[in-house]
Order: structure tokens, then C-alpha cells, then sequence
């Protein structure tokens, strides 16, 4: 049996299905196959694992998943790109399933039975409501066994900070409560095409335990009322959630703090107050 014919360079596929980034569907294209391998290799061992991957477009980051062993997913809403991905298809038979849908629509537990990972290069216009949506799951662990995410540099710096800079906030807290988030890599806004406006940056993420006692949607209401006006103190902010100032004394907690002092264990720590 021969060999199949090797993949032609991702400008050439450009070039061939006449694609161009479309700026309303947040698409950057990233064409460095070594800075891809990367970005796969970030996951850790893929061979024989499922991988689910939001906007693929001409599917860089998808063949750097499919000859890493992994069996891939991808949700691609723009129809201009499945010709594309419908030749990478091809090339690797039974490994590369395409849906043209909203990723946000998406019900991930009725894609996929056992465990999958999640990698893409995320569209910037809709890359932290989907990190919110898979981090709000209300089992844990969940089915997914690690994120590994592009994001616009500031959206990267909010998931990893630390309580007391200026990047921490909901985001944070939303992320690190239930996972371990660290920053894997830095990646140059000239390494797509068109570039962007702005530097971009690879976040992995991987569950961890969730702390007994805390209902996911009081977290999400607690550090919603929080940090919608960050430079209140918190007996300010919490004064009108039910609970808020008692929760804020049970806790040992001092009101005239402010939210991006708080660390995210304190928060937790008032949250399980609140869900009570």
C-alpha cells in the first residue's frame, strides 16, 4: 500500500479554498506548523485520545492534533473552511470529525463517550464566554481532561492571576477555584496571518477536586456582585446579595477590603457561607 501524499504547506491550503480571516468571527489564522506541534504537545500524550477543537479554520492546529495520534472533533461555523478540513479529513480516515455549528451551542457530553481533551485557537469574540461554560459545569470532575487554550495576552493573564494584581478578578476565581491554571506559552502576534492587534498566549488548565460545600452558581453570583464595581469595598458590594455581610463576618473577612484583594480560597470560603 503507498504512502499517502503529504499534506501541502497551510499557505498553499489558504490559497487554494480562497480564504481569507474573517474579522466578525474573531479568526486569526496561525500557520507555524513547528509553533503548532507545540501547541499540541502541550496536553501532554494524545495517541489514541479524543481532542475536541473549536474553530479549526483551515486546520492548522487540527493536523498538528491528528499526527500527534489523537482522534479530533472540531466545530467550525464558517462553511468557507470545510472544504479545507474535508481535505485533512481525508488524509487522516476516521480520525477528523467536522460539525458546522456555533460553538456555544454545543452540548459537549453527548459528543463524546469518555474522557476527551479540549485544544483550539480560540476565536477572541467568543473564547471567554466558552472558557466560562466549561468551567460552570454543574458535575465535577468533568468529562474533559484538561484546556488547552489561545487567548488574547490580557484574557490569559486574568485566568492566571494571582488575588492583589491588577489582572485578577472573576475570571481568576471562576477558573482556579476547581482547576490548576498555569500560563504554557507566549505567542507572537506575528505569528498569524492577518496578525492581530494584540500579543496572544497559550493557558492549560486541568481539574482539580472542587471544595465541598460550595454551590458553582453562588460562586459565580458572589464574584458577579463582587467585581461589578471593583474599587468598592466589599461590605459595599455585598450588601445587596442575601447573606453577603454576614457571610463577610462568619468568615473572618474584613468589609473595607477590596474584591482583588480577596485570594480565591476566601472567596470560596464566603461562597460556602452563602450556598448554607
Amino acid at each position: 500500500m503507498s504512502e499517502p501524499s503529504p499534506l501541502p504547506p497551510l499557505r498553499e491550503v489558504i490559497k487554494k479554498h480562497g480564504l481569507t480571516a474573517n474579522k466578525a468571527l474573531g479568526q486569526n489564522f496561525l500557520l507555524d506548523t513547528q509553533l503548532l506541534s507545540r501547541i499540541a504537545a502541550v496536553p501532554g500524550e494524545l495517541q489514541g485520545s479524543q481532542v475536541f477543537e473549536v474553530g479549526p479554520g483551515p486546520g492548522g492546529l487540527t493536523q498538528a492534533l491528528l499526527q500527534a495520534g489523537a482522534k479530533v472533533t472540531a466545530v467550525e461555523r464558517d462553511e468557507r473552511c470545510l472544504p479545507a478540513l474535508a481535505d485533512l479529513a481525508d488524509h487522516f480516515p476516521g480520525k477528523l470529525k467536522v460539525i458546522n455549528e456555533d460553538a456555544l451551542k454545543i452540548n459537549l457530553p453527548e459528543l463524546f463517550e469518555g474522557p476527551f481533551h479540549i485544544a483550539s485557537n480560540l476565536p477572541y469574540n467568543v473564547g471567554s464566554a466558552l472558557l466560562i461554560k466549561w468551567l460552570s459545569s454543574p458535575t465535577w470532575p468533568p468529562a474533559w481532561q484538561s484546556l488547552t487554550l489561545m487567548f488574547q495576552r490580557e484574557v490569559a493573564d486574568r485566568i492566571v492571576a494571582e488575588a492583589g494584581s491588577s489582572a485578577y478578578g472573576r475570571l481568576s476565581i471562576l477558573a482556579q477555584w476547581r482547576c490548576d491554571a498555569k500560563l504554557a506559552m507566549s505567542v507572537h502576534r506575528s505569528a498569524f496571518t492577518p496578525p492581530p492587534k494584540v500579543m496572544s498566549a497559550i493557558v492549560h488548565l486541568t481539574p482539580k477536586a472542587q471544595p465541598e460545600g460550595v454551590d458553582p452558581e453562588m460562586l459565580a453570583k458572589l464574584t458577579q456582585t463582587a467585581f461589578s464595581q471593583r474599587r468598592k469595598m466589599l461590605r459595599q458590594s455585598l450588601k445587596g446579595l442575601p447573606g453577603g455581610l454576614d457571610a463577610l463576618k462568619a468568615a473572618g473577612i474584613d468589609g473595607a477590603r477590596r474584591p482583588e484583594t480577596v485570594s480565591v480560597d476566601e472567596f470560596v470560603t464566603l461562597a460556602r457561607s452563602l450556598s448554607a
